[in-house]
Protein backbone atom coordinates (compact mmCIF):
# COMPACT_ATOMS: atom_id res chain seq x y z
CA UNK A 1 0.00 0.00 0.00
CA UNK A 2 1.40 3.25 -1.04
CA UNK A 3 -1.20 5.94 -0.05
CA UNK A 4 -0.44 8.65 2.78
CA UNK A 5 -0.35 11.71 3.72
CA UNK A 6 3.74 12.20 3.96
CA UNK A 7 3.91 10.46 0.34
CA UNK A 8 4.18 13.60 -1.14
CA UNK A 9 4.25 17.44 -0.95
CA UNK A 10 2.52 20.03 -3.29
CA UNK A 11 5.80 22.28 -3.45
CA UNK A 12 9.43 22.17 -3.81
CA UNK A 13 11.23 22.39 0.12
CA UNK A 14 14.86 23.40 0.92
CA UNK A 15 17.05 20.74 1.55
CA UNK A 16 16.64 21.37 5.96
CA UNK A 17 12.91 20.10 5.65
CA UNK A 18 13.40 17.20 3.23
CA UNK A 19 15.76 15.95 6.14
CA UNK A 20 13.46 16.54 8.54
CA UNK A 21 12.85 12.28 10.35
CA UNK A 22 8.32 13.40 9.89
CA UNK A 23 8.62 14.33 6.57
CA UNK A 24 11.16 11.16 5.04
CA UNK A 25 8.67 9.66 2.65
CA UNK A 26 7.85 12.83 0.94
CA UNK A 27 8.54 13.78 -2.47
CA UNK A 28 8.33 17.13 -4.10
CA UNK A 29 5.90 17.56 -7.04
CA UNK A 30 8.52 19.07 -9.58
CA UNK A 31 7.63 22.39 -11.56
CA UNK A 32 5.98 20.47 -14.36
CA UNK A 33 3.71 18.70 -12.29
CA UNK A 34 2.53 22.06 -10.97
CA UNK A 35 1.98 24.04 -14.03
CA UNK A 36 0.11 21.43 -15.46
CA UNK A 37 -1.87 19.54 -13.25
CA UNK A 38 -5.17 21.79 -13.41
CA UNK A 39 -5.57 21.78 -16.61
CA UNK A 40 -6.55 19.61 -19.49
CA UNK A 41 -9.22 18.07 -17.51
CA UNK A 42 -13.00 17.49 -19.33
CA UNK A 43 -15.94 19.39 -17.87
CA UNK A 44 -17.87 16.64 -15.47
CA UNK A 45 -21.88 17.15 -15.68
CA UNK A 46 -23.90 16.14 -13.13
CA UNK A 47 -27.37 14.77 -13.19
CA UNK A 48 -29.13 15.26 -9.89
CA UNK A 49 -30.79 12.10 -8.69
CA UNK A 50 -34.26 11.59 -7.52
CA UNK A 51 -34.61 10.99 -3.87
CA UNK A 52 -33.78 7.37 -2.07
CA UNK A 53 -35.94 5.25 -1.16
CA UNK A 54 -35.19 6.32 2.59
CA UNK A 55 -35.57 10.22 2.36
CA UNK A 56 -39.27 10.22 3.06
CA UNK A 57 -38.51 8.07 6.16
CA UNK A 58 -35.74 9.64 7.33
CA UNK A 59 -37.56 13.04 7.25
CA UNK A 60 -40.26 11.50 9.55
CA UNK A 61 -37.77 10.78 12.01
CA UNK A 62 -36.22 14.33 11.83
CA UNK A 63 -39.55 15.60 12.59
CA UNK A 64 -39.76 13.63 15.70
CA UNK A 65 -36.16 15.06 16.75
CA UNK A 66 -37.62 18.90 16.00
CA UNK A 67 -41.13 18.78 18.33
CA UNK A 68 -39.14 16.99 20.93
CA UNK A 69 -36.44 19.33 21.28
CA UNK A 70 -38.14 23.38 20.60
CA UNK A 71 -36.20 26.10 20.24
CA UNK A 72 -32.49 24.15 20.99
CA UNK A 73 -30.00 24.04 18.22
CA UNK A 74 -28.92 19.97 17.22
CA UNK A 75 -25.76 19.46 15.91
CA UNK A 76 -25.15 15.57 15.16
CA UNK A 77 -21.82 14.36 13.96
CA UNK A 78 -21.32 11.44 11.44
CA UNK A 79 -17.89 11.03 13.32
CA UNK A 80 -14.35 11.27 11.11
CA UNK A 81 -11.80 8.73 9.96
CA UNK A 82 -10.38 7.46 12.77
CA UNK A 83 -6.46 5.84 12.38
CA UNK A 84 -5.71 2.64 12.45
CA UNK A 85 -1.95 2.63 12.18
CA UNK A 86 0.33 5.19 10.58
CA UNK A 87 -1.04 6.11 6.87
CA UNK A 88 -3.92 3.65 7.17
CA UNK A 89 -7.77 4.22 8.81
CA UNK A 90 -10.06 1.57 9.78
CA UNK A 91 -13.24 1.68 7.39
CA UNK A 92 -15.53 4.38 8.18
CA UNK A 93 -18.61 3.80 9.15
CA UNK A 94 -21.30 6.86 10.16
CA UNK A 95 -22.63 7.32 13.33
CA UNK A 96 -25.85 5.52 13.84
CA UNK A 97 -27.90 8.52 14.48
CA UNK A 98 -26.82 10.21 12.02
CA UNK A 99 -27.49 7.63 9.47
CA UNK A 100 -30.89 7.66 11.00
CA UNK A 101 -31.50 10.85 10.62
CA UNK A 102 -30.15 11.74 7.14
CA UNK A 103 -30.83 8.27 5.38
CA UNK A 104 -27.29 8.38 4.72
CA UNK A 105 -25.56 5.25 4.91
CA UNK A 106 -22.41 3.10 3.78
CA UNK A 107 -21.94 5.88 1.02
CA UNK A 108 -21.66 8.94 4.09
CA UNK A 109 -18.33 11.26 3.87
CA UNK A 110 -16.68 11.95 7.19
CA UNK A 111 -16.74 14.71 9.28
CA UNK A 112 -20.57 15.80 7.92
CA UNK A 113 -22.78 17.07 10.56
CA UNK A 114 -26.42 17.22 10.93
CA UNK A 115 -27.61 20.24 12.11
CA UNK A 116 -30.98 21.84 13.44
CA UNK A 117 -31.06 25.00 13.82
CA UNK A 118 -34.50 26.34 15.69
CA UNK A 119 -37.09 28.43 13.87
CA UNK A 120 -40.04 29.68 15.55
CA UNK A 121 -42.15 27.02 13.55
CA UNK A 122 -39.35 24.10 14.47
CA UNK A 123 -35.92 23.49 12.90
CA UNK A 124 -34.49 24.37 9.40
CA UNK A 125 -32.43 21.50 9.30
CA UNK A 126 -28.58 21.37 7.15
CA UNK A 127 -26.40 18.75 6.37
CA UNK A 128 -22.94 19.68 6.25
CA UNK A 129 -20.11 17.43 4.56
CA UNK A 130 -17.06 18.55 2.51
CA UNK A 131 -17.58 19.57 -1.04
CA UNK A 132 -16.02 17.76 -3.68
CA UNK A 133 -12.36 19.49 -3.96
CA UNK A 134 -11.81 22.27 -7.28
CA UNK A 135 -8.93 20.71 -9.26
CA UNK A 136 -6.85 23.73 -9.09
CA UNK A 137 -6.33 23.29 -5.07
CA UNK A 138 -3.72 21.32 -3.88
CA UNK A 139 -5.99 18.58 -2.04
CA UNK A 140 -7.18 17.43 -5.32
CA UNK A 141 -4.05 15.50 -5.83
CA UNK A 142 -1.95 15.90 -2.83
CA UNK A 143 -4.31 14.87 0.37
CA UNK A 144 -4.36 11.04 0.60
CA UNK A 145 -7.03 11.73 2.86
CA UNK A 146 -9.61 13.40 1.34
CA UNK A 147 -8.51 14.05 -2.53
CA UNK A 148 -9.94 12.53 -5.49
CA UNK A 149 -6.44 11.75 -6.90
CA UNK A 150 -6.38 8.69 -4.38
CA UNK A 151 -10.16 7.88 -2.74
CA UNK A 152 -12.16 8.93 -5.93
CA UNK A 153 -14.64 11.82 -6.07
CA UNK A 154 -16.68 12.79 -3.58
CA UNK A 155 -20.40 13.65 -4.32
CA UNK A 156 -21.39 17.12 -4.75
CA UNK A 157 -23.57 19.57 -2.57
CA UNK A 158 -26.36 19.36 -5.08
CA UNK A 159 -26.37 15.55 -5.94
CA UNK A 160 -26.70 14.82 -2.12
CA UNK A 161 -29.22 17.54 -1.62
CA UNK A 162 -31.59 15.52 -4.28
CA UNK A 163 -30.45 12.31 -3.27
CA UNK A 164 -31.42 12.66 0.31
CA UNK A 165 -34.33 15.53 0.13
CA UNK A 166 -32.60 17.79 2.18
CA UNK A 167 -30.51 20.95 2.08
CA UNK A 168 -27.18 21.03 1.87
CA UNK A 169 -24.04 23.51 2.77
CA UNK A 170 -20.30 23.07 2.58
CA UNK A 171 -18.60 22.19 5.80
CA UNK A 172 -16.70 25.28 6.28
CA UNK A 173 -19.63 27.25 6.35
CA UNK A 174 -20.95 25.20 9.98
CA UNK A 175 -19.55 27.36 13.38
CA UNK A 176 -20.59 26.29 16.80
CA UNK A 177 -22.98 27.94 18.34
CA UNK A 178 -23.54 28.33 22.46
CA UNK A 179 -25.79 26.43 23.91
CA UNK A 180 -26.00 23.89 20.91
CA UNK A 181 -26.90 20.32 21.39
CA UNK A 182 -23.95 17.93 20.78
CA UNK A 183 -24.62 14.32 20.11
CA UNK A 184 -22.81 12.07 22.43
CA UNK A 185 -22.29 15.05 24.70
CA UNK A 186 -26.08 15.84 25.62
CA UNK A 187 -27.44 13.02 27.43
CA UNK A 188 -30.95 14.16 26.82
CA UNK A 189 -30.66 14.32 22.92
CA UNK A 190 -28.47 11.02 22.38
CA UNK A 191 -31.41 9.15 24.81
CA UNK A 192 -33.63 10.57 22.47
CA UNK A 193 -32.62 9.67 19.00
CA UNK A 194 -31.44 5.90 20.47
CA UNK A 195 -34.75 5.55 21.47
CA UNK A 196 -36.56 6.34 18.21
CA UNK A 197 -34.92 3.06 16.80
CA UNK A 198 -37.05 1.15 19.06
CA UNK A 199 -40.02 1.18 16.46
CA UNK A 200 -38.72 0.19 13.05
CA UNK A 201 -40.58 1.88 10.32
CA UNK A 202 -41.34 0.27 6.60
CA UNK A 203 -38.57 0.70 5.27
CA UNK A 204 -36.15 -0.27 8.03
CA UNK A 205 -38.22 -3.84 8.03
CA UNK A 206 -37.76 -4.37 4.41
CA UNK A 207 -33.79 -3.57 4.98
CA UNK A 208 -33.83 -6.32 7.83
CA UNK A 209 -35.11 -8.79 5.42
CA UNK A 210 -33.14 -8.07 3.19
CA UNK A 211 -30.19 -8.21 5.32
CA UNK A 212 -31.67 -11.60 6.90
CA UNK A 213 -31.55 -12.99 2.53
CA UNK A 214 -28.46 -12.19 2.54
CA UNK A 215 -26.83 -14.02 5.83
CA UNK A 216 -28.93 -17.34 5.14
CA UNK A 217 -27.14 -17.39 1.94
CA UNK A 218 -23.70 -16.99 3.61
CA UNK A 219 -24.80 -19.76 5.49
CA UNK A 220 -25.12 -21.86 2.71
CA UNK A 221 -22.05 -20.67 1.19
CA UNK A 222 -20.45 -21.64 4.98
CA UNK A 223 -21.83 -25.29 4.62
CA UNK A 224 -20.69 -25.80 1.21
CA UNK A 225 -17.14 -24.98 1.89
CA UNK A 226 -17.04 -27.07 5.56
CA UNK A 227 -15.04 -29.76 4.32
CA UNK A 228 -12.60 -27.32 2.43
CA UNK A 229 -12.42 -26.06 6.19
CA UNK A 230 -12.04 -29.50 7.81
CA UNK A 231 -8.75 -29.58 5.42
CA UNK A 232 -7.20 -26.04 6.75
CA UNK A 233 -5.27 -25.27 9.47
CA UNK A 234 -6.85 -22.84 10.79
CA UNK A 235 -10.14 -23.47 9.04
CA UNK A 236 -12.36 -20.93 11.41
CA UNK A 237 -10.79 -18.57 9.03
CA UNK A 238 -11.65 -20.49 6.22
CA UNK A 239 -15.35 -20.54 7.20
CA UNK A 240 -14.77 -15.95 8.58
CA UNK A 241 -13.63 -15.74 5.10
CA UNK A 242 -16.52 -17.33 2.86
CA UNK A 243 -19.03 -15.35 4.94
CA UNK A 244 -17.28 -12.08 4.17
CA UNK A 245 -17.07 -12.52 0.88
CA UNK A 246 -20.66 -13.05 0.65
CA UNK A 247 -21.29 -9.88 3.09
CA UNK A 248 -18.79 -7.52 0.71
CA UNK A 249 -20.59 -9.25 -2.61
CA UNK A 250 -24.33 -8.82 -1.60
CA UNK A 251 -24.05 -6.20 1.35
CA UNK A 252 -21.68 -3.69 2.95
CA UNK A 253 -20.43 -6.45 4.90
CA UNK A 254 -20.42 -7.89 7.93
CA UNK A 255 -22.88 -6.28 10.88
CA UNK A 256 -20.24 -7.27 13.40
CA UNK A 257 -16.94 -9.41 13.56
CA UNK A 258 -18.41 -13.26 12.16
CA UNK A 259 -18.04 -15.93 15.10
CA UNK A 260 -16.54 -19.21 13.66
CA UNK A 261 -16.13 -21.14 16.96
CA UNK A 262 -15.43 -24.64 16.63
CA UNK A 263 -15.14 -27.38 18.99
CA UNK A 264 -14.70 -25.84 22.66
CA UNK A 265 -14.33 -22.26 21.04
CA UNK A 266 -18.16 -22.47 20.77
CA UNK A 267 -18.27 -22.33 24.51
CA UNK A 268 -16.68 -18.70 24.33
CA UNK A 269 -19.19 -16.43 23.86
CA UNK A 270 -17.38 -13.64 21.50
CA UNK A 271 -15.15 -15.64 19.86
CA UNK A 272 -13.53 -13.91 17.48
CA UNK A 273 -9.94 -15.17 16.61
CA UNK A 274 -11.33 -17.78 14.71
CA UNK A 275 -7.95 -19.30 14.10
CA UNK A 276 -8.64 -23.04 15.23
CA UNK A 277 -9.24 -26.20 13.58
CA UNK A 278 -12.55 -27.71 12.15
CA UNK A 279 -12.65 -31.37 13.38
CA UNK A 280 -15.17 -33.70 12.42
CA UNK A 281 -17.00 -34.61 14.78
CA UNK A 282 -17.28 -31.24 16.54
CA UNK A 283 -19.85 -29.12 16.13
CA UNK A 284 -19.17 -25.18 14.86
CA UNK A 285 -20.98 -22.48 16.31
CA UNK A 286 -21.59 -19.83 13.60
CA UNK A 287 -22.81 -16.30 14.84
CA UNK A 288 -22.62 -13.76 12.01
CA UNK A 289 -24.87 -10.96 10.25
CA UNK A 290 -25.04 -8.89 6.78
CA UNK A 291 -25.10 -5.56 7.08
CA UNK A 292 -26.82 -4.17 3.73
CA UNK A 293 -25.90 -1.14 2.32
CA UNK A 294 -28.45 0.78 4.16
CA UNK A 295 -26.53 -0.47 7.60
CA UNK A 296 -29.08 -2.64 8.68
CA UNK A 297 -28.31 -5.69 10.08
CA UNK A 298 -28.76 -9.14 10.49
CA UNK A 299 -27.69 -11.22 13.71
CA UNK A 300 -27.88 -14.84 12.95
CA UNK A 301 -26.75 -17.68 14.70
CA UNK A 302 -26.74 -21.62 13.76
CA UNK A 303 -24.82 -24.48 15.27
CA UNK A 304 -23.63 -27.11 13.04
CA UNK A 305 -22.28 -30.70 13.29
CA UNK A 306 -19.40 -30.60 11.30
CA UNK A 307 -19.86 -33.87 9.66
CA UNK A 308 -23.11 -33.77 8.86
CA UNK A 309 -25.13 -35.36 11.95
CA UNK A 310 -25.68 -34.73 15.44
CA UNK A 311 -23.89 -37.24 17.71
CA UNK A 312 -27.02 -38.33 20.61
CA UNK A 313 -25.63 -36.10 23.27
CA UNK A 314 -25.09 -33.03 20.72
CA UNK A 315 -28.42 -33.76 19.63
CA UNK A 316 -29.93 -33.43 23.37
CA UNK A 317 -27.99 -29.93 24.05
CA UNK A 318 -29.23 -28.57 20.73
CA UNK A 319 -32.60 -29.88 20.82
CA UNK A 320 -32.71 -28.30 24.54
CA UNK A 321 -31.43 -25.14 23.54
CA UNK A 322 -34.21 -24.87 20.49
CA UNK A 323 -36.94 -25.88 23.27
CA UNK A 324 -35.46 -22.61 25.16
CA UNK A 325 -35.71 -20.31 21.28
CA UNK A 326 -39.35 -21.58 21.13
CA UNK A 327 -40.22 -20.44 24.41
CA UNK A 328 -38.89 -16.81 24.39
CA UNK A 329 -40.48 -16.94 20.73
CA UNK A 330 -44.06 -18.08 22.38
CA UNK A 331 -43.88 -15.35 24.88
CA UNK A 332 -43.41 -12.36 22.80
CA UNK A 333 -46.62 -11.01 22.60
CA UNK A 334 -47.85 -6.84 22.38
CA UNK A 335 -47.94 -5.48 25.72
CA UNK A 336 -45.60 -8.42 27.39
CA UNK A 337 -42.06 -7.14 29.28
CA UNK A 338 -39.00 -7.15 26.80
CA UNK A 339 -37.36 -9.14 30.16
CA UNK A 340 -40.36 -11.59 30.03
CA UNK A 341 -38.67 -13.32 26.78
CA UNK A 342 -35.98 -14.14 28.53
CA UNK A 343 -37.42 -15.41 31.80
CA UNK A 344 -39.30 -18.10 29.44
CA UNK A 345 -35.64 -19.05 27.76
CA UNK A 346 -34.30 -19.29 31.37
CA UNK A 347 -36.82 -21.51 32.85
CA UNK A 348 -36.21 -24.00 30.11
CA UNK A 349 -32.58 -24.06 30.66
CA UNK A 350 -32.93 -24.42 34.54
CA UNK A 351 -35.38 -27.04 34.11
CA UNK A 352 -33.02 -29.39 31.69
CA UNK A 353 -30.13 -28.80 33.33
CA UNK A 354 -31.66 -29.34 36.70
CA UNK A 355 -32.77 -32.79 35.67
CA UNK A 356 -29.68 -33.75 34.28
CA UNK A 357 -28.24 -33.57 37.67
CA UNK A 358 -25.72 -30.16 37.28
CA UNK A 359 -27.46 -28.08 39.50
CA UNK A 360 -26.74 -28.08 43.42
CA UNK A 361 -30.55 -26.81 43.71
CA UNK A 362 -34.07 -27.45 42.54
CA UNK A 363 -34.87 -25.44 38.98
CA UNK A 364 -37.14 -23.42 40.95
CA UNK A 365 -34.55 -22.45 43.62
CA UNK A 366 -32.64 -21.54 40.78
CA UNK A 367 -35.17 -19.26 39.16
CA UNK A 368 -35.55 -17.39 42.24
CA UNK A 369 -34.41 -13.80 41.39
CA UNK A 370 -32.25 -13.13 44.75
CA UNK A 371 -30.97 -16.68 45.91
CA UNK A 372 -30.43 -18.60 42.56
CA UNK A 373 -29.19 -18.21 39.38
CA UNK A 374 -27.35 -21.40 39.66
CA UNK A 375 -28.36 -22.60 35.74
CA UNK A 376 -26.37 -19.22 34.89
CA UNK A 377 -23.07 -20.35 34.57
CA UNK A 378 -23.94 -22.51 31.57
CA UNK A 379 -25.84 -19.51 30.21
CA UNK A 380 -24.44 -16.05 31.31
CA UNK A 381 -25.58 -14.29 28.19
CA UNK A 382 -28.86 -13.10 27.91
CA UNK A 383 -31.14 -13.93 25.31
CA UNK A 384 -32.52 -10.80 23.34
CA UNK A 385 -31.28 -7.45 22.52
CA UNK A 386 -33.02 -4.78 19.93
CA UNK A 387 -31.46 -5.27 15.98
CA UNK A 388 -31.32 -2.48 13.65
CA UNK A 389 -28.40 -0.22 12.20
CA UNK A 390 -26.87 -1.72 15.34
CA UNK A 391 -26.40 -5.30 15.70
CA UNK A 392 -27.05 -4.34 19.32
CA UNK A 393 -29.79 -1.36 18.66
CA UNK A 394 -31.21 1.46 20.87
CA UNK A 395 -28.08 1.01 23.57
CA UNK A 396 -28.61 4.53 24.93
CA UNK A 397 -32.61 3.98 25.79
CA UNK A 398 -33.20 4.04 29.52
CA UNK A 399 -33.86 0.91 31.37
CA UNK A 400 -37.49 1.32 31.27
CA UNK A 401 -37.54 1.51 27.49
CA UNK A 402 -35.68 -1.49 26.82
CA UNK A 403 -35.35 -4.54 29.90
CA UNK A 404 -37.77 -3.23 31.35
CA UNK A 405 -39.80 -2.09 27.92
CA UNK A 406 -43.39 -3.17 26.70
CA UNK A 407 -43.20 -4.90 23.75
CA UNK A 408 -44.88 -2.84 20.58
CA UNK A 409 -45.60 -3.70 17.10
CA UNK A 410 -42.45 -2.46 14.84
CA UNK A 411 -39.76 -3.43 17.34
CA UNK A 412 -36.92 -5.91 15.90
CA UNK A 413 -34.85 -7.92 18.36
CA UNK A 414 -33.29 -11.44 18.76
CA UNK A 415 -33.77 -14.48 20.27
CA UNK A 416 -30.64 -16.40 21.30
CA UNK A 417 -30.60 -18.67 24.17
CA UNK A 418 -27.48 -21.10 24.47
CA UNK A 419 -25.69 -23.81 26.71
CA UNK A 420 -22.27 -24.08 26.93
CA UNK A 421 -19.66 -26.42 28.62
CA UNK A 422 -16.44 -25.29 28.68
CA UNK A 423 -13.85 -27.96 28.21
CA UNK A 424 -12.59 -27.59 31.99
CA UNK A 425 -16.08 -27.49 33.97
CA UNK A 426 -15.84 -30.37 36.17
CA UNK A 427 -19.62 -29.93 37.59
CA UNK A 428 -20.45 -31.42 34.72
CA UNK A 429 -19.96 -34.95 33.02
CA UNK A 430 -16.87 -35.52 30.72
CA UNK A 431 -19.37 -36.39 27.61
CA UNK A 432 -20.63 -32.74 27.70
CA UNK A 433 -17.44 -30.99 28.21
CA UNK A 434 -16.25 -28.79 24.94
CA UNK A 435 -20.01 -28.66 23.45
CA UNK A 436 -20.92 -24.81 23.10
CA UNK A 437 -24.69 -24.47 21.10
CA UNK A 438 -26.54 -21.35 20.44
CA UNK A 439 -29.43 -20.50 18.02
CA UNK A 440 -30.31 -17.16 17.35
CA UNK A 441 -32.95 -15.90 15.22
CA UNK A 442 -33.99 -12.05 14.52
CA UNK A 443 -37.64 -10.96 15.72
CA UNK A 444 -39.92 -8.80 14.22
CA UNK A 445 -43.34 -7.68 16.48
CA UNK A 446 -46.47 -6.76 14.83
CA UNK A 447 -50.35 -6.75 16.34
CA UNK A 448 -50.64 -10.26 15.14
CA UNK A 449 -47.95 -12.00 17.28
CA UNK A 450 -43.71 -12.48 16.70
CA UNK A 451 -42.54 -13.05 12.99
CA UNK A 452 -39.30 -15.37 12.93
CA UNK A 453 -37.54 -13.38 9.95
CA UNK A 454 -34.86 -15.83 10.02
CA UNK A 455 -37.17 -18.83 10.08
CA UNK A 456 -36.11 -19.85 6.90
CA UNK A 457 -32.98 -21.14 8.08
CA UNK A 458 -33.02 -24.37 9.21
CA UNK A 459 -33.56 -24.37 13.41
CA UNK A 460 -34.18 -27.58 14.33
CA UNK A 461 -31.48 -31.03 14.52
CA UNK A 462 -33.26 -32.72 11.70
CA UNK A 463 -33.65 -29.78 9.50
CA UNK A 464 -30.00 -28.62 10.00
CA UNK A 465 -28.77 -32.13 9.51
CA UNK A 466 -30.80 -32.53 5.82
CA UNK A 467 -29.69 -28.84 5.02
CA UNK A 468 -26.10 -29.97 5.82
CA UNK A 469 -27.06 -33.14 3.25
CA UNK A 470 -28.74 -31.12 0.56
CA UNK A 471 -26.37 -28.48 0.21
CA UNK A 472 -22.79 -31.46 0.54
CA UNK A 473 -24.63 -33.37 -1.51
Amino acid sequence: MSTGERDTIAEPTVEAAAENSTTNRKQPFPRGFLDTISTGWAERPETLPAPRAQASYAAVRRAAVSAAFPGKRLVIPAGSLKQRSNDTDYVFRAHSAFAHLTGWASDAEPDSVLVFAPTETGHDVTLFFRERADRTTTEFYADATIGEFWIGPRPSLAGVAADLDIATAHLHELEAVDGELVLDDDEALTRFVSELRLIKDEFEIAEMRRAVEITANGFDDIIRELPAATAHARGERVVEGVFHRRAREDGNGEGYDTIAASGPHACYLHWTRNDGTVVPGDLILVDAGVEADSLYTADITRTLPVSGTFTEVQRRVYETVREAADAAFAAARVGVRFRDVHGAAMKVIAERTAEWGLLPVTAEEALDADKGGQHRRYMVHGTSHHLGIDVHDCAQARREMYYDGILAPGMVFTIEPGLYFQIDDLTVPAELRGIGVRIEDDILMTEDGPVNLSAGIPRTADEVEAWIARLQG
